[in-house]
């Protein structure tokens, strides 16, 4: 990989893996949906604006933007609401762990379609990810209900994501839009859905401090317009298998800020259950050298 494609895809994993430390300072002041809402509206603003700059005109089918709306719930509202709703319960270096299980989620869904061969590896993949979850709940150490319902609530976003992969390639990627125009169409789809119901669930106090403002802003303006034009840009260098090692190296700076910035303990089992579920991620994925070798070695002579 080329240096300044390494430094692309460090940069993203940076971008990304803090978006669970913006969340919690951001909780700071503002409730989940009050997050969700300005996260949604300066990630839009970002998103046209890069529209604008580069030429690009917004859809005119109306079906296309009914599944923009679709989208936006799935792979926006949703997962950052109950991320967010996550954090009031669980520390944000165990939102972003978890957060790594969207691969497993996404194989599982393709799994279930047909889509996807059921190879062995990839169910032990699964498997071990599953595992993973377990050393992250610890269940022999009774937790508490508010961090379990933590823990669930952070799954079920990343399963969201999940299904947005599956929801797009079925309904919006073959249609010849150009990516950047669904994600911005996506984006104004959201926000308008939010402030048409944010009179009637947005009404809880707000402590706007500078802190608070700086965190919604970078999850909506880094997070999803800066990172939109590196992972993009990655892709175009390195190809799409380059791009995804993002998801292993999030989870790793989403731990560490939340240990040196926060001051999160980082436990033997938040430890032991991140290398469980990325080593299940990279074995579901077929990107450990053996079980690669192996694999293409079984499509040879199949």
């Amino acid at each position: 990989m080329k240096a300044k494609s390494l430094l692309r895809l460090g940069a993203l994993a940076v971008l990304w893996g803090s978006g669970f430390l913006f969340i919690k300072e951001a909780l700071g002041g503002l409730s989940p949906f009050q997050i969700v809402f300005g996260r949604m509206l300066s990630g839009a603003v970002a998103m046209l604006a890069l529209t604008v700059a580069t030429k690009r005109k917004l859809p005119t089918d109306r079906r296309i933007w009914m599944h923009l709306a679709v989208m936006a719930i799935i792979t926006n509202i949703a997962p950052y609401f109950l991320f967010a709703w996550a954090e009031l319960r669980v520390t944000s270096g165990l939102a972003g762990v978890l957060n790594a299980t969207t691969p497993l989620f996404t194989l599982l869904a393709a799994l279930a379609s047909g889509t996807e061969r059921h190879a062995p590896s990839r169910l032990a993949g699964l498997l071990v990810g599953l595992l993973g979850v377990v050393i992250l709940a610890a269940p022999w150490s009774t937790p508490q209900r508010s961090t379990l319902s933590g823990i669930l609530a952070a799954l079920v976003a990343s399963a969201c994501y999940a299904l947005g992969y599956v929801y797009a390639r079925r309904f919006l990627t073959s249609r010849g839009v150009p990516a950047v125009v669904l994600s911005t169409g996506q984006m104004l789809a959201g926000t308008v859905l939010l402030a048409v119901v944010a009179p009637v669930i947005g009404r809880s106090p707000v402590h706007l401090t500078a802190t608070v403002l700086a965190a919604v802003l970078a999850l909506g303006v880094a997070g999803t317009g800066a990172s939109y034009v590196l992972n993009y840009q990655l892709i175009a260098d390195e190809g799409p298998t380059a791009a995804s090692m993002a998801t292993y190296l999030i989870p790793v700076v989403a731990v560490i800020l939340g240990a040196f910035v926060l001051a999160e303990p980082v436990t033997w089992n938040l430890a032991l259950g991140a290398i469980t579920i990325l080593t299940g991620v990279a074995l579901s994925e077929g990107r450990l050298p053996r079980l690669r070798s192996r694999h293409i070695e079984q499509t040879a002579n199949s």
